[in-house]
């Protein structure tokens, strides 16, 4: 079986060798890009399963080469997770908004990075009883074994973590989910990660699903509920 890539994007070769080290002895296999430039040069010839990107970079920065990414209807499946030293909700807001599938901040644990990209891959890989599925809502349609999201016969881009949470609530048509409960179930892993993320991805998916968005309802004080009608 083929080892998983993961693309490092850090500028910081002492940080990038110990992601690199960690990450291999995970078995995954590992390629570096030190600029935005280069991830992006990267991404177009080599196929890559995730992304661990930081913010702080030469020239473009993380939040650009990740909004570039996201925009690219070849590319915008890949996971990503944002890796900075940046601290503040607004920077990680403003991650998640852009289309990252999570969020970490410097200085942080080796061994929780790696742990978070396993989470992150097996999700990717849907259960051999749900890959069969294909789950239908309003004019909205998922395939899930082709990773495939149709709203009145357009397809629409959404990244992995966007696709997992609209597979969450499909299935669980007409029934409340709390925002912990989406945490747990979408997220797997809740350090660092607060009720806000929900409600940000929440709000992007609505955006994209354009008018079929309202079938997710909020439910003051309890969570999301989506309805098929």
């Amino acid at each position: 079986m083929a080892q998983e890539r993961i693309l490092i994007v850090e500028d910081d070769r002492n940080i990038s060798k110990l992601l690199k080290y960690n990450l291999e002895k995970a078995d995954f296999s590992c390629v570096g890009a030190i600029t935005g430039e280069e991830a992006l040069t990267t991404l177009g010839r080599e196929s890559i399963d995730l992304i661990i990107l930081d913010v702080m970079l030469p020239k473009m920065d993380g939040f650009e080469v990740c909004k570039k990414i996201k925009q690219n209807e070849h590319l915008s499946s890949i996971p990503l997770i944002m890796l900075t030293a940046r601290g503040e909700e607004v920077d990680r807001i403003v991650g998640l908004e852009l289309g990252a599938d999570d969020y970490m901040v410097k200085p942080f644990s080796p061994r929780e990075l790696v742990l978070r990209v396993k989470a992150i891959l097996k999700r990717q890989k849907p259960k051999e009883e749900v890959a069969k599925q294909i789950l239908v809502a309003g004019k909205i349609m998922v395939d899930i074994p082709r990773h495939k999201v149709i709203v009145n016969d357009k397809d629409i881009n959404l990244t992995s973590m966007e696709f997992n949470l609209l597979v969450t609530l499909m299935n669980r048509q007409g029934r409340v989910q709390s925002r912990d409960q989406l945490l747990e179930d979408v997220w797997d892993l809740s350090a660092d990660v607060t009720t806000r993320t929900v409600d940000t991805h929440i709000k992007r998916l609505r955006q994209k699903l354009g008018k079929e968005g309202k079938l997710i309802e909020t439910v003051r004080g309890h969570g999301y509920r989506l309805c098929d009608e």
